[in-house]
């Protein structure tokens, strides 16, 4: 295979363990923004007893969120086959995804700034016929070597569309049936006559 990258069909491979540190990091980043901004003031201002009543709430959802994190990790399992990628993922409502190669019509890179800096991106991968245009039909998270694994996964689509186009069409298979039958007759009535 290319670069550092190595997939063997049928096994199952997981997203780089650099991805439950970036899940993390966005995780101290919400308390951050999304909770600290506004808790500090209400401690200072408000009653005590209305700081703890709160903190009472929030910091059970915090140690939710600390614990689900691993899990989830945990749960995401790619596996490349001869002919599809098959992606599972979810802790507790389980989420299966299978996209045949030959359906696949683009693939993009999307890697945020904090992904960035740990050399993590995801790919997304895009179908043909799938009916939410804006988003993606499978997701592939947790890459260090992107480049590398969308190029094989392109392989994988080129391989399958020659596999596809070298097998004959089913209006071919039908016209070489009609001529056989007609050259089987012409035979027939050579050989017996005309009835």
């Amino acid at each position: 295979m290319k670069g550092k990258i190595e997939i063997e069909i049928g096994e199952e491979f997981r997203p780089s363990p650099k991805m439950k540190t970036l899940y993390y990091l966005y995780f101290i980043l919400a308390m951050i923004l999304g909770i600290l901004t506004w808790f500090i003031p209400l401690i200072l201002l408000a009653p005590l007893g209305v700081a703890l009543f709160i903190l009472t709430i929030i910091l059970p959802i915090l140690i939710f969120i600390a614990y689900w994190i691993p899990k989830y990790y945990d749960s995401i399992i790619y596996k490349f086959t001869e002919n599809e990628i098959i992606g599972k993922r979810g802790v507790w409502f389980k989420r299966t995804g299978i996209v045949p190669y030959h359906r696949i019509t683009n693939i993009d890179v999307v890697q945020g700034p904090i992904a960035r800096k740990f050399g993590l991106a995801s790919l997304r991968i895009q179908t043909a016929g799938y009916s939410r245009a804006a988003a993606s039909e499978m997701s592939i998270d947790g890459v260090e070597h992107y480049e590398d694994l969308r190029t094989i996964i392109m392989d994988f689509v080129r391989r399958g569309r020659e596999a596809i186009e070298e097998k004959p069409r089913e209006e071919d298979i039908n016209q070489k049936i009609l001529s056989e039958l007609i050259r089987i007759r012409e035979i027939l009535e050579k050989s017996y006559g005309k009835t």
